[in-house]
């Protein structure tokens, strides 16, 4: 992280494309970093930061599902605009932080 940047949520899920790893929200960014877990002996290892997401960059923030409830946004990246959903537990709660966030970073 960057100095002056805090954590505000981290949570391990999975993206419908990306496979599974740790969102992390900031004070200035969404990240995604893939993990690789081994069930033989419980360990989980961090691996390449795949996403990486300023709070400017991103479109609009929702959430949707039943059963399978998920946090989507929509975000300017290098390939155009790109919509990511992660299935986290609490989604409201995630909508809300992130939506807080951004509203932060425009005013």
């Amino acid at each position: 992280m960057e100095k002056g940047e805090n954590r505000i949520k981290q949570e391990d899920c999975a993206e419908d494309n990306l496979g599974a790893g740790i969102l992390t929200l900031t004070n200035r960014r969404l990240a995604f970093d893939k993990t690789n877990a081994r069930i033989m002996d419980f360990s989980k290892h961090f691996g390449d930061t795949i996403l990486d997401i300023k709070l400017e960059d991103v479109i609009k923030v929702w959430k949707e599902g039943l059963l399978m409830k998920k946090v989507c946004f929509t975000a300017k990246t290098n390939e155009g605009e790109e919509t990511f959903k992660f299935g986290v537990f609490n989604t409201k709660d995630w909508t809300k932080s992130i939506e807080k966030q951004i509203d932060e970073i425009n005013n």
